[in-house]
């Protein structure tokens, strides 16, 4: 698995959405809720990093990445932009 592989399937789930699909939900919901989702994962990131257990931590930085990523589909940007953003950073 890849972050390129979930992004696929995020959008997949986006340009063909069905009823059991919680991807498709959110992209129902529209940008204002994927947005706050992703504001309650940065903070249950920030909680568990300071209260929880490693794998805690891991879950929730799943979670922040999973709904990062739907984020950046449903703006029409991809992982991509991302790391070229990162390499970009770093040459400097």
């Amino acid at each position: 698995m890849s972050i390129q592989w979930l992004f696929d399937v995020i959008d997949e789930r986006k340009n063909n959405p069905t009823e059991k699909s919680h991807t498709a939900s959110l992209f129902a919901k529209g940008l204002p809720k994927i947005a706050q989702k992703v504001g309650e994962e940065g903070t249950e990131v920030v909680v568990a990093a300071l209260s929880e257990d490693d794998q805690r931590l891991v879950e929730e930085v799943a979670d922040l990445t999973y709904h990062t990523l739907v984020l950046l589909s449903a703006r029409g940007l991809t992982p991509a932009q991302v790391l070229a953003e990162l390499e970009k950073r770093h040459r400097k």
